[in-house]
């Protein structure tokens, strides 16, 4: 039984969604995941097995301990920092990791993506923050990106030294802001290569933020109503 709301459709979405990640410049070889919640545990990239090469029933199910419930492969490394993320964000249903190189430059500066574009402001409702280093393996970068990101308008941090996480309600939704932290970590860098940008004013972000996310896109128009 493979129909919408099952695991195995689930399992092949988060399949397809793999595929963006190269396609999109955000991945080389085996590196970067996206997982996805699924009820009492989730579903992530087995460790060290190409984009092009996974399947569904690769995918490796855990509980949110990172334990694996099913035999098969070992699971990615990064498999406890979304546990963590997961057991302590909720509101999270997907979340993507990447070394995107442009997003990767800034956390190799320790330095946050200041919020230059309006772009930007909609998407992360100002700069991308910049988390502390902390090791591979353990929860200890979960662990960072709860406390960066908890009541934070931003889906997306960079850790120094590392990369970049990002979070969302689906997986779709964490790959999509994934594709949108690099695209204005590129902009931005070669922004600050030009001379000096300036950054957008505060409430001029809020303006922008809450507008793209109560107004922008698809809903059900009234008779009579403005166009946004």
């Amino acid at each position: 039984m493979s129909g919408p709301g099952s695991v195995q459709h689930l399992r092949e979405h988060l399949t397809r969604l793999h595929l963006e990640l190269p396609k999109n410049g955000l991945v080389t070889w085996t590196s970067g995941n996206i997982s996805a919640r699924v009820p009492g545990g989730l579903l992530i990239k087995p460790s060290g097995v190409t984009f092009e090469d996974l399947s569904p029933e690769q995918l490796v199910h855990t509980d949110l301990d990172a334990n694996v419930l099913e035999s098969g492969l070992s699971p990615s490394s990064d498999t406890a920092t979304h546990a963590y993320i997961y057991r302590h964000l909720p509101e999270v249903g997907g979340i993507v990791h990447t070394h995107s190189p442009y997003a990767t430059a800034w956390a190799a500066n320790a330095r946050e993506i200041p919020c230059f574009l309006t772009a930007m402001a909609d998407e992360f409702g100002g700069p991308i923050p910049c988390g502390g280093f902390a090791p591979i393996g353990g929860e200890e970068i979960g662990a960072e990106v709860v406390r960066v990101l908890r009541g934070h308008r931003s889906p997306a941090i960079i850790l120094q030294n590392h990369g970049v996480f990002t979070v969302g309600k689906t997986p779709k939704d964490a790959l999509k802001a994934a594709v949108m932290c690099e695209d204005v970590a590129r902009t931005a860098f070669l922004a600050v290569q030009l001379g000096q940008p300036v950054p957008l004013d505060p409430a001029d972000i809020d303006r922008l933020y809450t507008r793209y996310t109560t107004v922008y896109g698809q809903r059900a128009a009234q008779p009579g109503e403005p166009t946004p």
